[in-house]
C-alpha cells in the first residue's frame, strides 16, 4: 500500500525544521521535509554572508521562545551547525531538491505534488520563505544584462563598479562587504537606512564617512539601459550613471500561486490562518515569513512550529 505520512512539511527553513522536531517531540512519527534546494536553510545559506550575525532578537524584537528548541545568538555557520544537530538528533526524513506545485485535499488526507510524483500526508506544513522569491523591480531588464543584474552577491568579482538597491539589512551588509574591493554605491527611496538593524546602521554611516560606500539617498530608480554592456541605470531625480553591476535588495514576496492552487485564502499579501496557524482548510497549516508582515524572524518561526505541533497532537 502507497505510504501516508502523518505530516509533511513544505520548506527545510528554522519554521520546517522546528515543526517537524516539535512534532516528534510530541509522538509524531513517518514525518518528511521537502526542499526544493539542495540543503536546509537555503535562504541562511543564499543571502547571509560569512560570519554574519545571527540574533534572536531579530530588528530588536524581543521573542520568547514557547518550545523545546533552545536557540541562541550566533553566526551563520553556528546557526546552520545547530539546525545539523536538530535533524540528526530526530527521526525526520529530509527530501532535497523536490519542488512541490500544489497541495490537494482528499477524503483521508492531502496530496502534496511535485514533479513527476506525489506523496500524501494527514496534515501538511507549508513554510515557504519570502526570500526564495526576491523581489524584482517593476520595470523591465534588458535582457543583454541579465546576467550583471544580481539579487545575491554570487556573481561578484573585485573592481567592479556596483550599484546596491535597497535600504534595509541585506541591501547594506551587501555594500558595506562589497566595499572592501569594489567601487559601492547605494541607492534607497528613502533618505534613512531606518529598516536595518542598529549594528548595520552604524556599519553603513562609518563605510559612507569614510567614503568607502556612496550614498544615493531619497531616489527612485526608472529603469536600466544597455550602454555597450554596461549598464545605464535612469535615476528618476538625478542623471543616469553607468555601472558594471546592480545588485537588488528588496526583500521578497509571499508565493501567492502556490498557495491558490493549494485552495489557500490570502488577506492583505498573507495568508489567512487561525490561531494555530490552521489555515482555511483543515489539516493544513503555514508557518514562517509567509505569515510575517515583513519575515526574517527565526525565533517566530520556531514558535510557529511548536504551536503547530501542540495542535495537530491535540487533534
Amino acid at each position: 500500500m502507497e505510504k501516508t505520512y502523518e505530516l509533511a512539511i513544505v520548506g527545510a527553513g528554522p519554521a520546517g525544521i522546528a515543526t517537524a522536531v516539535e512534532s516528534y517531540l510530541q509522538g509524531v512519527r513517518d514525518i518528511v521535509l521537502l526542499e526544493k534546494d539542495t540543503d536546509h536553510n537555503s535562504t541562511i545559506r543564499k543571502y547571509y554572508k560569512e560570519n554574519k550575525r545571527v540574533d534572536v532578537e531579530w530588528k530588536g524584537q524581543k521573542v520568547e521562545l514557547d518550545g523545546n528548541i533552545y536557540f541562541i545568538d550566533g553566526t551563520k555557520e553556528t546557526t546552520l551547525d545547530f539546525f545539523d544537530e536538530m535533524l540528526e538528533k530526530h527521526e525526520v526524513e529530509l527530501q532535497t531538491q523536490v519542488e512541490v506545485t500544489s497541495i490537494d485535499k482528499q477524503e483521508t488526507c492531502f496530496e502534496v505534488h511535485m514533479a513527476g510524483k506525489s506523496i500524501k500526508a494527514q496534515n501538511v506544513v507549508v513554510t515557504i520563505g519570502r526570500m526564495g522569491k526576491p523581489n524584482k523591480p517593476s520595470y523591465k531588464i534588458p535582457s543583454a544584462l541579465r546576467k550583471k543584474v544580481n539579487y545575491t552577491t554570487d556573481e561578484c568579482s573585485s573592481e567592479e563598479k556596483i550599484l546596491i538597491v535597497g535600504g534595509g539589512d541585506s541591501a547594506v551588509e551587501y555594500a558595506v562587504d562589497l566595499s572592501e574591493n569594489n567601487d559601492v554605491s547605494i541607492c534607497y527611496r528613502r533618505e534613512t537606512f531606518r529598516r536595518a538593524n542598529p549594528t548595520n546602521q552604524k556599519n553603513i554611516a562609518n563605510a559612507i564617512a569614510h567614503r568607502e560606500v556612496r550614498p544615493i539617498l531619497g531616489v527612485n530608480i526608472d529603469g536600466l539601459d544597455d550602454e555597450d554592456g554596461r549598464i545605464k541605470v535612469l535615476f528618476n531625480e538625478i542623471e543616469p550613471e553607468i555601472y558594471d553591476r546592480v545588485i537588488y535588495a528588496i526583500g521578497g514576496t509571499t508565493p501567492s500561486a502556490f498557495l491558490s492552487s493549494s485552495g489557500i485564502e490570502e488577506e492583505d499579501g498573507k495568508p489567512v490562518h487561525d490561531a494555530n496557524y490552521e489555515t482555511n482548510i483543515k489539516g493544513l497549516y503555514v508557518a514562517g515569513d509567509i505569515t510575517q508582515e515583513s519575515g526574517g524572524s527565526i525565533a517566530l518561526g520556531l514558535n510557529h512550529g511548536y504551536a503547530i505541533a501542540c495542535h495537530i497532537k491535540s487533534c
